[in-house]
């Protein structure tokens, strides 16, 4: 298949370095800050694959959806305009497949999270909180990821009710809240923690990052299937759907 990347930094460029290990899968083009963006650019394309950043992806995304060739995307930071962004996809005709993280591994960790929230659920003795830790180049805060295991938090324990990004002072967290932690150090690639406490048990279940080469190998493999989807079902999608089909 081939593939135009539309970001040329460090994920654009593990993006290429995957594809470029690949016997089956090329790039047709690469996309700069300085490329201009018009529909005619991706044609010839099986898949769009975006890491930029908010801007230039809501920016960039009328010409996309109007290429006609289906698109994954990496970046985040949107969350607040995605009611806009799935009727825009919608309108359009188009396939889009959004995840705050490709890593086959982390979305393995979010489905063990989201079901230790539901077991737990039942029994009031146990909290849970979450936190993540990514290097100090990362400008959303927290992660998507982070956000992203919150709510599927909260859709499974109907304790917790909502996400507390930071606690003002003088003020205790309430039961039904869902602390989600973030830190900011040196070059880290990004570890994301579920603590679950009991006054007998702690139960912790943690993934690390130990470089970026999941996240990309999982967005192309991401790619490959919405390639093939958009032929017979075009629509909005998440890594759960592809993950879905693949575990069915």
């Amino acid at each position: 298949m081939r593939f135009t990347l539309v970001g040329n930094g460090r994920m654009g460029h593990q993006v290429a370095f995957v594809i470029g290990q690949s016997d089956c899968h090329e790039i047709s083009a690469v996309i700069d800050v300085d490329t201009q963006i018009v529909p005619e650019i991706f044609h010839g394309s099986d898949a769009i694959i975006d890491f930029t950043v908010k801007d230039a992806f809501l920016s960039n995304l009328p010409a996309m959806l109007s290429s006609g060739v289906p698109v994954i995307v990496g970046t985040t930071g949107w969350d607040d305009v995605m009611v806009e962004v799935k009727k825009m996809v919608a309108d359009a005709g188009a396939s889009l497949l959004y995840s705050a993280n490709f890593s086959l591994g982390v979305n393995i960790f979010l489905r063990s999270v989201r079901e230790a929230a539901r077991l737990i659920a039942p029994f009031a003795q146990f909290d849970i909180a979450f936190a993540e830790q990514h290097h100090t180049g990362k400008v959303d805060f927290p992660s998507g990821t982070a956000l992203r295991a919150a709510d599927m938090i909260l859709s499974a324990n109907s304790r917790k009710k909502t996400i507390v990004r930071q606690l003002s002072d003088n003020r205790k967290l309430a039961s039904e809240e869902l602390q989600v932690a973030a830190l900011r150090l040196g070059g880290v690639f990004g570890k994301h923690s579920a603590f679950i406490d009991s006054d007998a048990d702690e139960i912790v279940i943690s993934h690390t990052a130990k470089n970026r080469s999941g996240f990309a190998s999982g967005a192309v493999e991401a790619a490959a299937w919405l390639a093939l989807r958009h032929k017979t079902k075009p629509g909005f999608y998440t890594m759960d759907d592809f993950l879905n089909e693949r575990l069915s």
